[in-house]
């Protein structure tokens, strides 16, 4: 993974309109979990046009009131929103349940041609066979055993054609053919939300990247601007800091 990398992410240009530069929908979010679909709004927000979000009435009522920065789609509309968007994040904050279950099996059986990032309780919840082609799945080591066993990351991503990002002191990204190790981040990234970053940034990434690209420049992107919060605060931030540093972090490595 270079900077030659990075630069090569199709983002923000001079003279483009509103909704040429992305257009995102997250689902996620529980009785349980308020924050995590709303940090991978935070940081996503920030990198394309436009975030359509979907959570229980709860989640949605507290977007509405406090962050503001995406438009709050109800459950039973989301399918008109998948149409038109340009990558589906769903996962982030949704338990491990029935109902988790059902959601994501109807929206990736019914959707298989669109780009979905596959994260948490989505990820830990779906019939494999589901996994449309070009998914981004983003499970750390736990994650991922639960849901394949002890099998390699390219044979998973091979056997599914998709993108695993098995996320841990060393990221590990393939698509089967190619396989990167990303190096980077400390103590501080341990922190509850900083992986709900994580997917929010890719999911932003590949509505208009190549899936791969995007899911190894999020890992390097994420990690960088995790390095430069340690080197800032020590290991004293949290998943909103890591999400407000990820636009400075792009802005010094890309433009």
């Amino acid at each position: 993974m270079t900077l030659d990398d990075i630069k090569m992410l199709n983002l923000a240009k001079p003279g483009s309109h509103k909704g040429q530069n992305g257009r995102l929908l997250i689902i996620g979010g529980s009785h349980l979990f308020h924050a995590a679909s709303i940090w991978a709004l935070e940081v996503a927000s920030r990198i394309v046009d436009l975030v359509h979000y979907s959570s229980i009435v709860e989640n949605n009522a507290l977007v509405k009131a406090k962050f503001r920065n995406g438009i709050v789609i109800a459950r039973e509309n989301i399918e008109s929103y998948i149409e038109e968007d340009d990558c589906i994040l769903i996962g982030p904050g949704m338990t491990r349940d029935e109902d988790t279950a059902k959601l994501t099996h109807s929206l990736l059986t019914s959707y298989p041609n669109k780009q979905w990032v596959i994260d948490a309780g989505a990820l830990q919840m779906m019939d494999l066979a589901d996994i449309p082609n070009n998914a981004i799945l983003t499970p750390h080591h736990q994650e991922f055993v639960h849901t394949f066993g002890h099998q390699e990351v390219d044979a998973v991503a091979n056997t599914y054609h998709c993108i695993v990002l098995l996320k841990g002191p060393k990221d590990i990204v393939s698509d089967g053919a190619h396989t990167q190790v990303i190096e980077g981040g400390n103590a501080g990234m341990t922190k509850g939300g900083t992986g709900d970053v994580l997917a929010g940034l890719i999911a932003a990434l590949a509505c208009k990247n190549d899936p791969f690209l995007a899911t190894i420049a999020g890992s390097f992107i994420n990690k960088k601007a995790g390095d430069e919060l340690y080197a800032s605060v020590g290991p004293f931030f949290n998943a909103s800091d890591l999400a407000a540093q990820i636009p400075k972090t792009m802005k010094a490595l890309l433009y």
